[in-house]
Protein backbone atom coordinates (compact mmCIF):
# COMPACT_ATOMS: atom_id res chain seq x y z
CA UNK A 1 0.00 0.00 0.00
CA UNK A 2 1.35 3.44 -0.95
CA UNK A 3 2.18 5.98 1.76
CA UNK A 4 -0.60 8.35 0.62
CA UNK A 5 -3.13 5.50 0.80
CA UNK A 6 -1.96 4.63 4.29
CA UNK A 7 -2.29 8.27 5.39
CA UNK A 8 -5.76 8.55 3.88
CA UNK A 9 -6.92 5.34 5.53
CA UNK A 10 -5.53 6.47 8.85
CA UNK A 11 -7.25 9.88 8.66
CA UNK A 12 -10.59 8.34 7.74
CA UNK A 13 -10.30 5.82 10.56
CA UNK A 14 -9.27 8.50 13.08
CA UNK A 15 -12.19 10.74 12.08
CA UNK A 16 -14.63 7.85 12.45
CA UNK A 17 -13.29 7.04 15.92
CA UNK A 18 -13.45 10.71 16.92
CA UNK A 19 -17.06 10.97 15.80
CA UNK A 20 -17.96 7.85 17.74
CA UNK A 21 -16.27 9.22 20.85
CA UNK A 22 -18.18 12.52 20.78
CA UNK A 23 -21.68 12.77 22.29
CA UNK A 24 -24.53 13.20 19.85
CA UNK A 25 -25.20 16.83 19.01
CA UNK A 26 -28.42 18.34 20.36
CA UNK A 27 -31.18 18.53 17.80
CA UNK A 28 -31.58 21.93 16.16
CA UNK A 29 -34.59 23.92 17.36
CA UNK A 30 -37.39 23.63 14.77
CA UNK A 31 -37.74 27.40 14.24
CA UNK A 32 -35.26 30.18 13.58
CA UNK A 33 -37.66 32.85 14.83
CA UNK A 34 -39.83 32.48 17.93
CA UNK A 35 -42.47 34.93 19.19
CA UNK A 36 -42.93 35.60 22.90
CA UNK A 37 -46.31 37.17 23.70
CA UNK A 38 -47.08 39.22 26.79
CA UNK A 39 -50.23 40.94 28.03
CA UNK A 40 -47.99 43.56 29.63
CA UNK A 41 -47.65 47.03 28.18
CA UNK A 42 -44.18 48.18 27.03
CA UNK A 43 -42.06 48.83 30.10
CA UNK A 44 -44.19 46.55 32.27
CA UNK A 45 -42.69 43.75 34.35
CA UNK A 46 -43.19 40.88 31.92
CA UNK A 47 -42.21 43.00 28.93
CA UNK A 48 -38.94 44.01 30.60
CA UNK A 49 -38.33 40.45 31.80
CA UNK A 50 -38.81 38.86 28.37
CA UNK A 51 -36.72 41.45 26.54
CA UNK A 52 -33.81 40.93 28.93
CA UNK A 53 -34.19 37.15 28.89
CA UNK A 54 -33.99 36.84 25.10
CA UNK A 55 -30.65 38.65 24.96
CA UNK A 56 -29.10 35.71 26.80
CA UNK A 57 -31.41 32.90 25.68
CA UNK A 58 -31.03 33.55 21.95
CA UNK A 59 -27.42 32.31 21.60
CA UNK A 60 -28.16 29.28 23.76
CA UNK A 61 -31.11 28.14 21.64
CA UNK A 62 -29.84 29.44 18.31
CA UNK A 63 -33.10 31.33 17.86
CA UNK A 64 -34.12 34.92 17.11
CA UNK A 65 -36.81 35.96 19.58
CA UNK A 66 -39.44 38.64 19.05
CA UNK A 67 -41.52 40.07 21.91
CA UNK A 68 -45.10 41.04 21.06
CA UNK A 69 -47.34 43.08 23.39
CA UNK A 70 -50.95 41.94 22.99
CA UNK A 71 -52.96 44.17 25.30
CA UNK A 72 -56.59 44.07 26.32
CA UNK A 73 -59.01 42.13 28.46
CA UNK A 74 -56.59 41.95 31.41
CA UNK A 75 -54.56 39.39 29.46
CA UNK A 76 -57.50 37.65 27.73
CA UNK A 77 -56.44 38.79 24.24
CA UNK A 78 -52.86 37.64 24.76
CA UNK A 79 -54.00 34.22 26.00
CA UNK A 80 -56.36 33.83 23.03
CA UNK A 81 -53.54 34.77 20.66
CA UNK A 82 -51.20 32.12 22.04
CA UNK A 83 -53.81 29.40 22.58
CA UNK A 84 -54.92 29.78 18.97
CA UNK A 85 -51.40 29.57 17.53
CA UNK A 86 -49.80 26.43 16.08
CA UNK A 87 -48.42 24.09 18.76
CA UNK A 88 -45.09 23.79 16.99
CA UNK A 89 -42.72 25.75 19.21
CA UNK A 90 -42.97 29.06 17.33
CA UNK A 91 -45.15 31.00 19.79
CA UNK A 92 -45.07 31.23 23.60
CA UNK A 93 -46.54 33.28 26.44
CA UNK A 94 -44.81 34.97 29.38
CA UNK A 95 -46.64 33.58 32.40
CA UNK A 96 -47.42 35.36 35.66
CA UNK A 97 -50.22 34.88 38.20
CA UNK A 98 -52.32 37.31 36.13
CA UNK A 99 -53.08 34.69 33.50
CA UNK A 100 -54.46 32.36 36.16
CA UNK A 101 -56.43 35.12 37.87
CA UNK A 102 -57.91 36.50 34.66
CA UNK A 103 -58.93 32.99 33.65
CA UNK A 104 -60.81 32.48 36.92
CA UNK A 105 -62.30 35.94 37.38
CA UNK A 106 -63.18 36.90 33.80
CA UNK A 107 -63.84 33.45 32.33
CA UNK A 108 -62.48 34.35 28.86
CA UNK A 109 -62.89 32.11 25.82
CA UNK A 110 -59.28 30.90 26.19
CA UNK A 111 -57.74 30.33 29.61
CA UNK A 112 -54.55 29.02 31.15
CA UNK A 113 -55.99 25.52 30.71
CA UNK A 114 -55.82 25.99 26.92
CA UNK A 115 -52.05 26.32 27.12
CA UNK A 116 -49.18 24.02 28.04
CA UNK A 117 -46.92 25.20 30.88
CA UNK A 118 -43.33 24.78 29.68
CA UNK A 119 -40.96 26.00 32.42
CA UNK A 120 -40.95 28.37 35.35
CA UNK A 121 -37.86 30.47 35.85
CA UNK A 122 -38.23 32.98 38.69
CA UNK A 123 -40.06 34.34 41.66
CA UNK A 124 -40.36 38.11 41.34
CA UNK A 125 -40.70 40.02 44.63
CA UNK A 126 -43.55 42.55 44.80
CA UNK A 127 -42.76 45.98 46.19
CA UNK A 128 -44.73 49.07 47.19
CA UNK A 129 -43.43 52.40 45.90
CA UNK A 130 -44.23 56.10 45.95
CA UNK A 131 -42.97 59.23 44.26
CA UNK A 132 -39.76 60.54 45.82
CA UNK A 133 -41.52 63.54 47.38
CA UNK A 134 -44.33 61.47 48.91
CA UNK A 135 -45.00 61.87 52.66
CA UNK A 136 -45.39 58.07 52.98
CA UNK A 137 -42.32 56.38 54.42
CA UNK A 138 -43.80 52.92 55.07
CA UNK A 139 -46.89 50.86 54.29
CA UNK A 140 -48.06 51.61 57.81
CA UNK A 141 -48.19 55.32 56.88
CA UNK A 142 -50.43 54.46 53.91
CA UNK A 143 -52.80 52.43 56.09
CA UNK A 144 -53.01 55.13 58.75
CA UNK A 145 -53.84 57.77 56.16
CA UNK A 146 -56.47 55.51 54.59
CA UNK A 147 -58.15 55.13 57.98
CA UNK A 148 -58.31 58.90 58.35
CA UNK A 149 -59.42 59.52 54.76
CA UNK A 150 -61.46 56.59 53.39
CA UNK A 151 -61.17 56.14 49.60
CA UNK A 152 -58.86 59.15 49.27
CA UNK A 153 -55.64 57.13 49.00
CA UNK A 154 -55.25 56.03 45.36
CA UNK A 155 -53.25 52.85 44.71
CA UNK A 156 -52.05 51.95 41.21
CA UNK A 157 -51.93 48.26 40.23
CA UNK A 158 -51.64 46.54 36.86
CA UNK A 159 -54.51 44.52 35.36
CA UNK A 160 -57.74 43.75 37.26
CA UNK A 161 -56.65 40.12 37.56
CA UNK A 162 -53.11 40.88 38.69
CA UNK A 163 -51.48 39.66 41.88
CA UNK A 164 -50.83 43.24 42.95
CA UNK A 165 -54.54 44.04 42.72
CA UNK A 166 -55.22 40.87 44.72
CA UNK A 167 -52.83 41.81 47.51
CA UNK A 168 -54.40 45.26 47.76
CA UNK A 169 -57.83 43.71 48.27
CA UNK A 170 -56.33 41.56 51.01
CA UNK A 171 -54.64 44.58 52.59
CA UNK A 172 -57.92 46.50 52.65
CA UNK A 173 -59.76 43.58 54.23
CA UNK A 174 -57.13 42.87 56.89
CA UNK A 175 -56.66 46.52 57.90
CA UNK A 176 -60.36 47.50 57.65
CA UNK A 177 -59.54 50.36 55.30
CA UNK A 178 -61.02 51.66 52.07
CA UNK A 179 -58.64 52.73 49.30
CA UNK A 180 -59.29 53.53 45.66
CA UNK A 181 -57.61 50.94 43.44
CA UNK A 182 -56.72 52.08 39.92
CA UNK A 183 -55.98 49.30 37.39
CA UNK A 184 -53.69 49.67 34.36
CA UNK A 185 -52.49 47.63 31.37
CA UNK A 186 -49.13 46.93 32.96
CA UNK A 187 -46.44 47.93 35.40
CA UNK A 188 -44.99 50.62 33.15
CA UNK A 189 -48.34 52.42 33.21
CA UNK A 190 -48.51 52.07 37.01
CA UNK A 191 -45.13 53.74 37.34
CA UNK A 192 -46.25 56.67 35.15
CA UNK A 193 -49.46 56.93 37.18
CA UNK A 194 -47.45 57.36 40.38
CA UNK A 195 -45.02 59.81 38.79
CA UNK A 196 -47.78 62.05 37.43
CA UNK A 197 -49.75 61.96 40.69
CA UNK A 198 -52.76 59.99 39.45
CA UNK A 199 -51.88 57.29 42.00
CA UNK A 200 -50.41 58.05 45.41
CA UNK A 201 -48.93 54.56 45.74
CA UNK A 202 -47.96 51.85 43.27
CA UNK A 203 -47.34 48.10 43.38
CA UNK A 204 -44.71 46.64 41.07
CA UNK A 205 -41.39 44.88 40.55
CA UNK A 206 -37.80 46.07 40.65
CA UNK A 207 -37.01 45.41 36.97
CA UNK A 208 -39.73 47.70 35.64
CA UNK A 209 -38.82 50.44 38.13
CA UNK A 210 -35.04 50.20 38.01
CA UNK A 211 -34.46 53.34 35.92
CA UNK A 212 -36.64 55.52 38.14
CA UNK A 213 -35.18 54.02 41.31
CA UNK A 214 -31.65 54.82 40.14
CA UNK A 215 -32.76 58.31 39.11
CA UNK A 216 -34.30 58.77 42.59
CA UNK A 217 -37.67 59.65 41.07
CA UNK A 218 -39.45 56.97 43.09
CA UNK A 219 -38.87 55.48 46.52
CA UNK A 220 -39.57 51.97 47.81
CA UNK A 221 -41.51 51.84 51.07
CA UNK A 222 -42.33 48.14 51.57
CA UNK A 223 -41.65 44.66 50.19
CA UNK A 224 -44.15 41.80 50.23
CA UNK A 225 -41.42 39.26 51.02
CA UNK A 226 -40.51 37.00 53.93
CA UNK A 227 -37.27 38.87 54.55
CA UNK A 228 -35.86 42.17 53.40
CA UNK A 229 -34.32 42.18 49.94
CA UNK A 230 -30.51 42.29 50.19
CA UNK A 231 -30.44 44.86 47.38
CA UNK A 232 -32.73 47.16 49.42
CA UNK A 233 -31.87 46.30 52.99
CA UNK A 234 -33.31 49.56 54.35
CA UNK A 235 -36.83 48.82 53.04
CA UNK A 236 -38.99 47.01 55.65
CA UNK A 237 -41.27 44.11 54.80
CA UNK A 238 -45.03 44.26 55.36
CA UNK A 239 -44.62 41.53 57.99
CA UNK A 240 -42.27 43.77 59.96
CA UNK A 241 -45.07 46.33 60.07
CA UNK A 242 -47.60 43.89 61.51
CA UNK A 243 -49.26 42.87 58.22
CA UNK A 244 -48.86 39.22 57.28
CA UNK A 245 -48.71 39.83 53.54
CA UNK A 246 -46.26 37.79 51.49
CA UNK A 247 -46.56 37.56 47.69
CA UNK A 248 -44.86 34.93 45.56
CA UNK A 249 -45.13 36.05 41.94
CA UNK A 250 -43.86 33.53 39.41
CA UNK A 251 -42.42 34.15 35.95
CA UNK A 252 -42.31 31.41 33.36
CA UNK A 253 -43.19 30.29 29.85
CA UNK A 254 -46.27 28.56 28.40
CA UNK A 255 -47.25 27.60 24.86
CA UNK A 256 -50.24 26.36 22.88
CA UNK A 257 -51.75 23.06 23.99
CA UNK A 258 -50.04 19.96 22.60
CA UNK A 259 -46.43 21.10 22.27
CA UNK A 260 -44.03 18.40 20.98
CA UNK A 261 -41.91 16.73 23.65
CA UNK A 262 -38.70 17.75 21.90
CA UNK A 263 -39.73 21.43 22.03
CA UNK A 264 -40.44 21.23 25.75
CA UNK A 265 -37.13 19.40 26.29
CA UNK A 266 -35.26 22.14 24.41
CA UNK A 267 -36.79 24.83 26.61
CA UNK A 268 -36.06 22.89 29.80
CA UNK A 269 -32.43 22.52 28.81
CA UNK A 270 -32.04 26.15 27.72
CA UNK A 271 -33.80 27.56 30.82
CA UNK A 272 -31.38 25.79 33.15
CA UNK A 273 -28.41 26.96 31.12
CA UNK A 274 -29.48 30.60 30.92
CA UNK A 275 -29.99 30.77 34.69
CA UNK A 276 -26.29 29.94 35.05
CA UNK A 277 -25.14 32.41 32.39
CA UNK A 278 -22.94 34.95 34.27
CA UNK A 279 -24.11 38.11 32.49
CA UNK A 280 -27.78 37.21 32.86
CA UNK A 281 -27.21 36.23 36.47
CA UNK A 282 -25.74 39.66 37.20
CA UNK A 283 -28.83 41.31 35.70
CA UNK A 284 -31.47 39.25 37.48
CA UNK A 285 -29.72 39.41 40.83
CA UNK A 286 -29.59 43.21 40.56
CA UNK A 287 -33.34 43.21 39.90
CA UNK A 288 -33.96 40.95 42.92
CA UNK A 289 -35.33 38.08 40.82
CA UNK A 290 -35.10 34.75 42.63
CA UNK A 291 -34.31 31.69 40.47
CA UNK A 292 -37.13 29.15 40.84
CA UNK A 293 -36.74 26.70 37.96
CA UNK A 294 -39.50 24.13 37.44
CA UNK A 295 -39.64 21.66 34.59
CA UNK A 296 -42.79 21.04 32.55
CA UNK A 297 -44.39 18.45 34.83
CA UNK A 298 -43.53 20.26 38.06
CA UNK A 299 -44.78 23.57 36.70
CA UNK A 300 -48.01 21.97 35.48
CA UNK A 301 -48.80 20.67 38.98
CA UNK A 302 -47.74 23.94 40.59
CA UNK A 303 -50.14 25.94 38.41
CA UNK A 304 -53.04 23.57 39.10
CA UNK A 305 -52.46 23.93 42.84
CA UNK A 306 -52.03 27.69 42.53
CA UNK A 307 -55.29 28.03 40.60
CA UNK A 308 -57.17 26.10 43.25
CA UNK A 309 -55.72 28.31 45.96
CA UNK A 310 -56.72 31.44 44.02
CA UNK A 311 -60.32 30.27 43.69
CA UNK A 312 -60.48 29.85 47.45
CA UNK A 313 -58.87 33.26 48.00
CA UNK A 314 -61.27 35.09 45.67
CA UNK A 315 -64.26 33.53 47.38
CA UNK A 316 -62.95 34.44 50.85
CA UNK A 317 -62.35 38.10 49.96
CA UNK A 318 -65.25 38.44 47.53
CA UNK A 319 -62.93 39.56 44.74
CA UNK A 320 -64.26 40.10 41.22
CA UNK A 321 -62.86 41.94 38.19
CA UNK A 322 -65.27 44.83 38.72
Amino acid sequence: MRLTQIKTAFCIGFAAVSMMAQPALAAEYPHKTVKLVTHSSPGGGTDVFLRELIKHLSPIMGVTFVVENVRGGAGAKAMASVAGSPADGSVFYGTTPSYINTSILSKPDKTYEDMDPVVNMFQDPQIVFVRADSPYKTLKDVVEDAKKRPNQVRVGVSTPGSLDRQIMEQLKAETATEMTIITHDGGGDVMLSVLNGTSNVGIGEIAELRGQIDAKKIRLITTYTEQRLPQFADVPTAKEQGMNLVVRKFRGIAGPKGLPREVIAAWQDAAQKVLQEPKFKAVYEKDALIPAYMDHETYKKFLADFAQGQKTFFTKYNITTE
